[in-house]
């Protein structure tokens, strides 16, 4: 493993953790022997750079630092890390990726050549632009980036015609979407879905144990209907409901078990999407893993909002006119109207076929 792959790897620990910062890993180098690292820690603690400096009390001097983003070089909630690289006698420092935040950008990387700090900009790869894909969105556009996860048998059937769905995947690609749960800032799902499956929404191992790192659980629930003795209620964490204006009973009810509630205005007679976007990345939600059902999977694909898609495909057939599938609704009247997937990849995961690609 390379100095910046081990770097990436860091960084990937604190995914689904630090937001609104972006997810970062540093190693400092010296005579060819990692010496120190760093993870970015929760918002107003030091970032990776400054938790690697820390481990050498900040005396540095002759070495190379990995960092898998351009250090910052503004006053956010900390210092700048571009002084506290250059105090610290950094001689060389190497960046995965030049930081899209327009305060950034570029600027720390000139900050430190010119206090003479020799500075490598490695060329991108999927790998880093993974890493930074929710986080370039949300720096960006104010918005988090939505990823559509689903899982469906080769015929393209979430369920069987009387509504049975539990196992379609195996157990390598279930334990899969508990990961991308433990990276995501939040999950998200329709009250269809809560009120037909009871799901936990939480990250969990293939014990069933909670995983360190759990997301902030969103049901899209334009009445309120949600009963009181969900699980995602009532389980550990936190539970968001979305709903549309009014409705101030139901709403004080869930507030006073704990459920923070976010109000859009009407779109047709739902949610408005856009706008329960925009407010999540309003409280610092840079990544939602958006789970079903296929009504909701309809109106967030027709209206342009999901970024990614991550599909699970098991080998059998399920077949039925009445079996639901990933994506329902209206549809597209024509071909030509569809939505194409571009970037696509694919790849093996036990028994399965999962599929990624992007929308937007």
């Amino acid at each position: 493993m390379s100095y910046m792959d081990q770097a990436l790897t860091l960084a990937r620990q604190s995914l689904g953790e630090v937001h609104p910062n972006p997810p970062v890993g540093a190693v400092l180098v010296k005579n060819e022997k990692v010496i120190a690292e760093g993870i970015t820690q929760l918002p107003g603690g030091p970032h990776a750079e400054i938790v690697a400096l820390a481990k050498l009390n900040h005396e540095a001097s002759g070495t190379v630092m990995y960092s898998s983003l351009e250090p910052c070089c503004h006053y956010g909630r900390t210092p700048p890390c571009t002084d506290a690289i250059i105090k610290a006698g950094v001689t060389e420092v190497h960046i995965a990726v030049l930081d899209k935040n327009p305060k950034v950008f570029s600027r720390g990387k000139d900050q430190l050549e010119k206090a003479g700090i020799k500075v490598v900009v490695d060329r991108s790869s999927p790998v880093v632009e993974q890493l930074y894909e929710a986080y370039f969105k949300f720096i960006t556009t104010g918005l988090p980036f939505v990823t559509f996860k689903f899982a469906s048998s080769l015929d393209g059937k979430i369920a069987a015609s009387d509504g049975s769905s539990t196992w379609i995947t195996g157990q390598d690609a279930r334990d899969k979407v508990h990961l991308l749960r433990s990276e995501s800032d939040a999950v998200m799902v329709g009250i269809g879905t809560v009120i037909a499956d009871d799901p936990r929404l939480t990250a969990r191992d293939s014990n069933g144990h909670l995983l360190h790192k759990q997301p902030i659980k969103i049901v899209v629930d334009s009445r309120c209907r949600i009963s009181r003795d969900s699980r995602v209620i009532t389980d550990d964490g936190t539970t968001v409901i979305a709903s549309l204006d009014g409705l101030n009973v139901a709403k004080n009810q869930l507030k006073s078990l704990g459920v923070q509630v976010i109000e859009t205005p009407s779109l047709h007679s739902s949610v408005d999407l856009a706008n329960l976007l925009s407010q999540l990345g309003s409280i610092g939600i840079t990544s939602v893993l958006f789970e079903g059902g296929g009504t909701l999977a309809s109106s967030l694909i027709q209206q342009g909002l999901i970024d990614k898609i991550i599909g699970f495909f098991s080998p059998c057939f399920i077949g039925g006119k009445r079996a639901p599938t990933p994506f329902d609704g209206d549809g597209f009247a024509t071909l030509s109207a569809s939505q194409s997937v571009r970037d696509m990849s694919v790849q093996q995961v036990g028994s399965d076929i999962m599929i990624i690609g992007y929308l937007n």
